[in-house]
């Protein structure tokens, strides 16, 4: 068989590392999309490619020398707090508009390309389980920037082989301790005597990112997931304050947990998972990885 060449943007990113060694241990030869990086070798990558995604002609360039079979688009301003509006419009849709442009006029096309979107998509105002017919409602600019991003994706559908993800909030070694998770395995590890959240009882739909990585990883090698849009999820509700026991109980830590006013959202949506149904009867079963091993791994990390 000959062997796969799979391009990853966002290569050095957080889901980037991950990706890179499962798709190496499944032969593929994998190069990565980076706009800056400081030289270090990147597991599983054979070779990294600096370009801009808001650069067309370095783009092409980039990308023609690679002349991918795959492609997984992670590259995204993803920081939903992030304060510079237009960068996240221009990254996230405009760049990814680029990076299609550049791939469709490659003189042979990729076998499948996966755009990495978001749950963020569906917004925060309803109760429940939501699958991928939920109707979009987008509440920060990181969503509805995903959101036009699939709507323009539907304009390469036709000429692309286009699979789109919508990850709920997954984690693991090496997140930004922005995230909610990270922070509270930060504060356990260096046994901090406090902790600041926000309501302790909302439940959130949490997944490993090494599931999240392989069932990519799945995608672009599953000829029926072509045109189609998939939560990656783990299908379950866990609450902030289940999170921290897990944290404190595995680590033997006890943490002061402190409710901060200004982390409290009014008229919050106690309860919201997504549904991966859709994506198990695609891929078949998921990897699944307990939220209890999660935890443990990050805090041995």
């Amino acid at each position: 068989m000959p062997v796969k060449r799979t391009l990853v943007t966002g290569a050095a990113g957080f889901t980037g590392r991950y990706l890179g060694t499962i798709l190496e241990a499944q032969g593929h030869d994998v190069h990565g999309l980076v706009q800056a990086h400081d030289g270090a070798r990147i597991p599983g990558y054979s070779q990294l490619h600096k370009a801009d995604l808001t650069e067309p002609s370095e783009l092409y360039s980039a990308v023609a020398a690679v002349r991918p079979d795959h492609v997984i688009h992670l590259a995204a301003i993803s920081n939903v707090a992030h304060d510079d509006i237009e960068q996240i419009y221009r990254v996230n849709l405009l760049g990814t508009r680029h990076l299609l442009d550049v791939i469709e006029r490659l003189p042979t096309k990729p076998s499948s390309i996966l755009l990495a979107s978001s749950a963020n998509v569906y917004g925060n105002g309803r109760e429940g389980v939501l699958d991928e017919e939920t109707l979009p409602a987008p509440a920060n600019d990181y969503g509805v920037s995903k959101l036009a991003m699939e709507g323009l994706a539907s304009v390469y559908r036709s000429s692309l082989p286009i699979v789109i993800t919508r990850p709920f909030n997954y984690t693991g070694r090496g997140q930004s301790s922005h995230f909610l998770i990270p922070k509270i395995i930060e504060h356990v590890r260096r046994q901090a005597p406090v902790i600041e959240l926000g309501n302790l009882d909302v439940a959130r739909d949490f997944s490993d990112v090494r599931m999240v990585a392989d069932a990519y990883v799945r995608l672009i090698g599953t000829p029926g997931a072509i045109g189609q849009t998939f939560n990656v999820c783990s299908g379950r509700a866990v609450t902030l304050r289940e999170v921290v026991e897990l944290a404190v109980t595995l680590s033997g830590h006890p943490i002061d947990i402190r409710v901060n006013p200004a982390f409290v959202r009014s008229h919050e949506v106690r309860s919201l998972h997504g549904s991966r149904a859709k994506l198990e009867t695609v891929l078949g079963t998921l990897r699944t990885i307990p939220l209890e091993e999660t935890i443990r791994w990050m805090l041995e990390g």
